[in-house]
């Protein structure tokens, strides 16, 4: 796990059935971030989350947050009496308030945190963009506007634990390419812990730095994001868009060619980009069928990112493929990377675990920048 990653501040585990499904979860996440919670339909994720919110009350349930029990075999705190921020798939929001009434509402409802900065109305209007938006009819709203007020209600309601259940399922691309911004936003400004639910690989990797895989009520593997995703052992990795997530540092910036340079262990990387200041944290995205191998580094190549790296693993994908999983720098050691190599290639470059080899990645997405 990564020196810099909190303390996990979530323990939770339910045991039981809800109706004819059978829920046999148990993991913990970290004191802030987001932990996304991602299987295909029926997994249980929206069970697990309602478990979380006090909405289903298992036979067996035990849930830590932030050292408080809020359920074990001897207590179970109401719905009501947990500080939590759930924002369900619809926005569900007061139609005869406006926008700066709805959010109120959610103010009127705060209890105070021990321990806690409060979040403050100016900061989630200003996070989710909602200052032009607050004299308006909340029936005149679109669908992301009207998520971005339900996200702002449940924050404005000072909760220990925002439980969002896939908020951008109900929303066409358009809107959901307006609000994940917004999110990013939420991700990078708050310490707030944050349970995600979603089925959107997409969505995770963007949003995401703790991940849960569920599978038909039961937790496939759970870890950092970059872990679970660079595991050939896991489902992920063999996906036909498998991608690694990266969190880089910013260390340079060309105004001549609008390059980015940023640092991962292990290696560096230069992407397109608008000039950002140096120390600043970014998430990189790194596409396996964007990564080829070389056994020398080329001399005169379009791709600008040729980095050392180390065959830690390979595993195959059919009779024609394999998928192989890279160490950053020469000993291997830095981030992980995959690759999709073609059989023929692996047995003509004579790859196998543990070769030194450069990885020619040939496309690097640079995301918006995420907490320090």
């Amino acid at each position: 796990m990564d020196a810099r990653a909190p303390h996990p501040a979530i323990r939770c585990a339910f045991r039981g059935r809800v109706g004819a499904f059978a829920l046999d979860v148990a993991f913990e996440a970290p004191s802030s971030g987001v932990t996304a919670l991602f299987g295909p339909s029926g997994s249980g994720k929206t069970t697990v989350l309602r478990c979380m919110a006090g909405l289903h009350r298992l036979a067996e349930g035990a849930l830590t947050v932030g050292g408080e029990a809020w359920q074990d075999g001897r207590t179970f705190r109401p719905t009501h009496r947990r500080p939590v921020g759930y924002v369900f798939q619809e926005a569900s929001l007061f139609a005869h308030l406006s926008v700066k009434e709805n959010l109120l509402f959610g103010a009127k409802r705060a209890a105070p945190r021990p321990g806690s900065a409060a979040v403050g109305w100016d900061e989630v209007v200003d996070l989710l963009g909602l200052g032009a938006l607050l004299g308006r009819d909340s029936r005149s709203l679109s669908g992301g506007e009207r998520q971005r007020v339900a996200i702002g209600r449940a924050l404005l309601s000072q909760p220990s634990l925002l439980l969002m259940d896939e908020p951008l399922s109900a929303l066409d691309r358009n809107a959901r390419d307006e609000i994940l911004p917004f999110l990013e936003r939420l991700h990078a400004g708050l310490s707030l812990p944050m349970v995600y639910v979603t089925h959107d690989m997409a969505e995770v990797e963007r949003l995401a730095d703790h991940l849960v895989l569920l599978e038909a009520g039961r937790v496939v593997a759970a870890g950092p994001l970059a872990a679970l995703q660079s595991d050939p052992a896991l489902p992920l990795a063999a996906r036909r868009d498998a991608a690694v997530s990266l969190d880089a540092v910013t260390h340079a910036y060309d105004p001549a060619f609008g390059l980015l340079t940023l640092r991962v262990d292990g290696g560096s990387f230069v992407a397109p980009g608008p000039p950002a200041p140096a120390g600043e944290r970014r998430r990189l995205r790194v596409q396996a069928a964007d990564v080829s191998l070389a056994l020398r580094p080329a001399e005169a190549s379009t791709i600008i990112n040729i980095l050392p790296a180390r065959i830690l693993d390979a595993r195959p994908l059919g009779p024609q493929e394999s998928l192989v999983v890279l160490g950053l720098g020469d000993d291997g050691a830095g981030a992980r990377l995959l690759s999709r190599v073609t059989r023929r290639s692996w047995e003509h470059l004579g790859l196998a675990p543990g070769v030194a080899v450069y990885a020619q990645v040939k496309g690097v997405a640079v995301g918006a920048p995420i907490p320090l």
